[in-house]
C-alpha cells in the first residue's frame, strides 16, 4: 500500500476516533472516493493500537485507578472507587461486545458498509448530539457516574456499530441526555473507549494472525504510530476547546458531509 495513502489513513483514524465525528464511516469513505483497495483488516487493527495507546497515555490517571481495583471488582468488592470505577466500564462495555458479535455472525457488518447509510447517521445522528447537547443539564460531572447511567450509555454504544454514527459521539450524547457536563461527558466517552477498543482490535487481531506478512507489519507499524500522534493531539485540542465551545462544531460538520454523501448515494 502506497505510503502517502498510509500516513493519509492513520491521520483520519487518529483524528476521528475520538471526535464525534466517525471514523469507521471516514475509513470506509476514503477506499470508496479514492478509488483505492479497502485497507484490510491487519491496517484496522493497527489503527486501534495507535489509538487505544493515546487515549491510555491522556488518560493515565484514571486508568492506573481503573487497573488498581479489577481484583477487588472480580471478588465483588465493589468499595473503592477503582472497582467501581473498573465495574462500571464493564457494565457498559457488555452492550456493544454482545451487538458486535451478532453483527460478525450474521453478516450484518458488511452489509451496513454504503454511502447513503453512512450520509443518514452522519445526518441523524448529528442532530440527536446537538439535541442533547443544547437540552440537556449539566448537573453531573465524570465522577457522579451510576450503573444506571453507564447502562445507557452502554445501550448507546452499541449504535456505534453502525457507520457513520460515531463511537465517541452517541457515547456523549447519552452522557449529555443524562445530565453530565460537557467535560463530564466527553471524558466518560473516552474512557468507555478503552476496553470497546481493546475488545473490537482483540477481535480483529485473532481474525488477522495468520494473514499477517513482514510488508503487512510494517504498513501496521506505521499507521500505528501516526494513529497514536494524531489521536493524542485530538484528544488534547478536544478536551481542552470543551471547557468553552459547545459540540455545535462538529454538528455542523455532520451534517454538511452527510447531506453530500446522501446527495452522492442517490445520484450515482
Amino acid at each position: 500500500m502506497p505510503l502517502l495513502y498510509l500516513i493519509i489513513l492513520a491521520l483520519i483514524q487518529g483524528v476521528t476516533e475520538f471526535l464525534p465525528i466517525s471514523s469507521s464511516g471516514h475509513l470506509i469513505l476514503l477506499p470508496n472516493l479514492s478509488g483505492q483497495a479497502d485497507q484490510g483488516q491487519v491496517i484496522d487493527v493497527a489503527a486501534h493500537v495507535g489509538t487505544l495507546a493515546a487515549v491510555v497515555i491522556y488518560f493515565w490517571r484514571d486508568v492506573r485507578v481503573g487497573l488498581a481495583g479489577v481484583p477487588r471488582m472480580l471478588t465483588g468488592r465493589i468499595d473503592t472507587p477503582g472497582s467501581r470505577l473498573a465495574f462500571l466500564l464493564m457494565i457498559a462495555t457488555f452492550p456493544v461486545v454482545l451487538f458486535g458479535l451478532f453483527l460478525a455472525l450474521t453478516g450484518l457488518d458488511d452489509k451496513m458498509r454504503s454511502i447513503t447509510v453512512i450520509g443518514w447517521t452522519m445526518l441523524g445522528f448529528g442532530l440527536l448530539l446537538y439535541w442533547a447537547d443544547q437540552k440537556g443539564d449539566e448537573d453531573k460531572m465524570s465522577g457522579d457516574w451510576t450503573i444506571r447511567d453507564a447502562i445507557w450509555m452502554g445501550l448507546a454504544q452499541m449504535l456505534a456499530l453502525i457507520p457513520g454514527t460515531s463511537r465517541s459521539g452517541i457515547t456523549i450524547t447519552a452522557g449529555r441526555w443524562l445530565g453530565y457536563d460537557r467535560h463530564g461527558a466527553a471524558k466518560l466517552s473516552m474512557l468507555m473507549s478503552i476496553p470497546a477498543i481493546f475488545a473490537s482490535g482483540s477481535f480483529l487481531a485473532v481474525k488477522v494472525a495468520a494473514e499477517a506478512d513482514m510488508q503487512a507489519a510494517r504498513d501496521g507499524a506505521i499507521v500505528a504510530g501516526l494513529s497514536f500522534v494524531a489521536a493524542l493531539l485530538a484528544l488534547v485540542l478536544m478536551m481542552r476547546l470543551l471547557r468553552t465551545v459547545s459540540f455545535t462544531p462538529y454538528v455542523i460538520y455532520r451534517i454538511v458531509l452527510g447531506s453530500a454523501l446522501l446527495w452522492i448515494g442517490y445520484t450515482q
